[in-house]
């Protein structure tokens, strides 16, 4: 049994736009651990956060932009049909957890829906689900670009892992869920943690420190803050792939090949019978008596 073939591959010029935010999400997210001494974001360490949360929305919406431009081969009308209904799936799983105590069961649909859609649809589908989910559960605030860029690379990741079947891949993608739920809460934590005051200064960011030193801060700040929420979500995330990961990826490849995703539709003329061609003797006898017939009634 072979993977059912991806929804939709982005086009060159939307996949520079997603290498392009990305590149700034990884600054947005590291200058931190890496800004020197006498640089601007560590001059306003209190306020870069701000301007890279004002920043990110521009730029998720250019390659979003760029991924529906269907001029140059990106996503059709199938594709982003499909990547609606999953992040509207995302927006109703949402609320059930909660947030409490990490227990977000919305991450089986991105990793599971990066699988089969792909990397690139993954990408704008995590970006999508989240930001939907945000607005539906008031969850807007400078945090929420960060969280849509962190959810986007966690369901591109699903798309670029190994191609497996069976077990295989229901293990894998396990595996894949436990690490990117503990990878996305160490990654979240990097856009708020230069803003937090009143910390013990082993945990606390040290402007323009060498970045060892605020890298082992980083980590300490994880481990006594966030690890609570990060791996109830990685459990839980875990089961769900485990316990219900084959029917929803054979349900969403099913679909995928129903819907011929990257199929291109042609309109063949119609068949006409050449001048030269001669006509069938039994047709000809047809129509003769039609003629007589004709001329009886009459």
């Amino acid at each position: 049994m072979t993977a059912a073939p991806l929804a939709s591959r982005l086009a060159g010029r939307a996949w520079i736009a997603v290498a392009i935010v990305s590149g700034i999400g990884i600054v947005a997210f590291a200058w931190p651990l890496f800004a020197p001494a006498g640089s601007m974001a560590v001059a306003h360490a209190d306020v870069a956060p701000w301007l890279f949360a004002l920043l990110m929305p521009l730029l998720l919406a250019v390659a979003l932009a760029a991924a529906a431009d269907g001029s140059d081969g990106a996503l059709d009308a199938k594709a982003v049909a499909i990547i609606g209904v999953l992040a509207a799936v995302a927006c109703a799983l949402r609320p059930l957890g909660g947030g409490t105590a990490g227990l977000e069961p919305i991450w089986i649909i991105l990793i599971l829906g990066g699988r089969v859609l792909g990397p690139g649809c993954g990408f704008l589908l995590g970006a999508i689900a989240l930001f939907a989910s945000g607005l539906l559960t008031g969850g807007v605030g400078p945090w929420l670009p960060y969280q849509m860029l962190g959810a986007a690379w966690v369901a591109m990741g699903a798309g670029l892992l190994p191609r497996l079947t069976g077990r295989a891949e229901i293990g894998m993608l396990a595996c894949y869920g436990a690490v990117a739920s503990l990878g996305y809460g160490l990654l979240l934590n990097l856009w708020f943690w230069p803003l937090a005051t009143a910390l013990p200064s082993a945990i606390a960011y040290q402007p323009g420190a060498e970045p060892l030193v605020n890298t082992l801060a980083w980590l300490r700040f994880t481990l006594l803050t966030s690890l609570g929420y990060d791996i109830p979500r990685a459990v839980l995330t875990t089961i769900l792939i485990l316990i219900a990961g084959k029917p929803i990826l054979a349900a969403l490849r099913r679909a995928a090949r129903r819907a011929s995703f990257g199929s291109v539709g042609t309109f063949q003329g119609s068949r006409q019978t050449p001048a030269h061609q001669p006509v069938a003797a039994e047709s000809v006898g047809r129509h003769d008596a039609d003629d007589d017939l004709m001329r009886v009634t009459t």
